[in-house]
């Protein structure tokens, strides 16, 4: 099998762990290497300055001997199997990289042998990128459950980003779906790394010139749909492992059915796309807007609603804290009102000292005005036409709603057949 068949294969195999994105790092070249790593981003995706990012994404190997029942590379799958050998993939990265088509890797394999054999052969792949071919890309590898420390700390040494995908948030599911993975196998790596991580940003701190190890820290991935886990237990978890472990980002990947197996759901639905995309929402509250996971969920409520982001749904059930006044609510305040981010929030922060806002001098903050209007008021003034009812509210937070694209001070409630509440 030549080179080409063997990327044919594994990168298609590969296309399934979505536990990739931007690098978060940024290393500039010296001169005496090759390439840089930048904070922009790498995986195929768009930066905040419109750029577009790639990164080769494969497999070292696609032959595995787990049976994982919701995986392509299975074992009891009848597939075309490759693998990579350690000087080909380095070869091919530089390749790739010097014709422009890259910006960096992100290696996973299957579990060839065990998963120390797998890793062995991931840290002599990149050993050559670094030191042979002095590569300063970005590199993201993925390590197997189960790896010794002494490989983590080689691949850590080497990668900017180091993951350990957890797949399923429950011991249930996981003896379920992946009997030969345990909950101790997939914690033991991912502890190592976090404290690897701790003890490597010290010496840092004290030695100016220490290596330094995953530089863009830890990330996991967790499978929504393929076990019945509920909304609140997947963010519940997620919320812990941000807590105990450091990770950088949790990413959720919307059970694509590949294999027939009894274990596995039958959907005669499309993949829970818009599920995937809440949790995703959801996620991004837990980490940067200082919410708790039982913030976002009502007493009875086991699943984020499908029909608004998880903020909207926030604000809602909590009318009684708005309108509030941007002149004087705090940062933390400011954080919970839908429209408004964390640089919004911290433009009006700054400028509020300087004069007092008013809704005319909204427009340099970018709030999203068709959400924020209808929780604010600006110089005692409200944001909207009118404060509306609670079913009325719902129905023009609501994604499906044809006139979220208006402005709330543009929207006659009374068209909708609602009566406003003073």
């Amino acid at each position: 099998m030549d080179l080409m068949e063997k990327l044919a294969i594994l990168g298609e195999s590969a296309r399934y762990d979505v536990s990739c994105s931007t690098s978060g790092v940024a290393r500039a070249n010296s001169g005496k290497g090759v390439g840089n790593a930048s904070l922009g981003g790498i995986c195929h995706t768009w930066t905040e300055d419109g750029r577009c990012v790639s990164l080769l994404k494969v497999l070292m190997s696609n032959q595995c001997c787990y049976d994982c029942a919701y995986c392509i590379n299975r074992r009891s799958n009848d597939r075309p199997r490759a693998s990579f050998e350690p000087k080909e993939l380095a070869d091919l990265t530089m390749a790739f990289y010097r014709r422009n088509y890259i910006e960096g890797l992100f290696l996973s394999s299957g579990v060839l042998v065990s998963p120390d054999h797998t890793v062995e052969r991931m840290v002599r792949t990149l050993r050559l990128l670094r030191h042979t071919h002095r590569f300063r890309g970005y590199i993201h590898a993925k390590a197997i459950p189960g790896t010794s420390a002494g490989l983590l700390e080689q691949l850590g040494l080497l990668a900017d980003r180091v993951s350990v995908n957890i797949e399923q948030c429950t011991a249930a599911g996981l003896r379920l779906l992946a009997p030969q993975k345990t909950e101790r196998s997939i914690a033991t790596p991912m502890r190592f790394l976090a404290g690897r991580q701790a003890a490597g940003r010290e010496e840092l701190a004290r030695f100016r010139h220490a290596p330094a190890f995953i530089p863009a820290g830890q990330s996991t991935q967790v499978i929504v749909g393929a076990s019945p886990e509920r909304d609140r237990q997947i963010l519940t978890f997620s919320q812990r492992l941000y807590q105990q472990f450091m990770l950088k980002r949790v990413y959720y990947s919307a059970y694509v059915p590949v294999n027939d197996d009894a274990r596995l759901p039958a959907l005669v639905q499309p993949p829970p796309l818009l599920r995937e995309h809440r949790l995703y929402q959801a996620d991004w509250l837990l980490r940067f807007y200082h919410f708790d996971v039982s913030e976002l969920f009502l007493p009875e409520q086991a699943d984020l609603d499908l029909e608004m982001d998880p903020k909207c749904a926030w604000a809602l059930s909590h009318l009684d804290l708005f309108p509030i006044e941007l002149n004087k609510a705090d940062f933390e305040t400011l954080l919970r009102v839908p429209g408004i981010g964390v640089r919004s929030a911290r433009k009006i922060v700054a400028a509020r000292r300087r004069q007092r806002l008013r809704l005319e001098d909204l427009k340099p903050f970018n709030l999203v005005m068709k959400r924020a209007g209808w929780f604010i008021t600006c110089d005692g003034r409200y944001g909207a036409a009118r404060f509306p009812s609670a079913a009325a509210l719902r129905l023009l937070l609501a994604d499906t709603a044809g006139r979220q694209r208006q402005s709330p001070l543009q929207i006659g409630l009374e068209d909708l057949g609602y009566v406003c509440q003073p």
